[in-house]
């Protein structure tokens, strides 16, 4: 199993523009990737309806968990993306 706990470093957090980028992403990658906040459940991390419920905002810590094949880079890719600010993506 990969793990990766990373700070969301949108200015709205996982809201809007932000989790729509993010669950396509996670969508596209190999491994079924779960988030979650501390002290929450875990949530498919494409799914955006469920990426709205955890009310990530910005410098929260959120954990992303992947297994299977291709978890390693799953989980290295949507944690890089959750360190960007992706209300400033074009």
């Amino acid at each position: 199993m990969a793990e990766r706990t990373v700070k969301v470093a949108s200015a709205s957090g996982l809201h809007a523009r932000p989790a729509s980028i993010f669950a396509k992403a996670a969508g596209e990658q190999p491994a079924q990737v779960t988030i979650e906040k501390a002290g929450g459940n875990p949530v498919q991390a494409s799914s955006i309806l469920m990426l709205m419920t955890l009310g990530a905002g910005n410098g929260d810590e959120v954990t992303l968990r992947a297994e299977g094949e291709g978890a390693e880079e799953s989980v290295a890719a949507l944690a890089a993306l959750l360190e960007k600010d992706l209300d400033a993506e074009a």
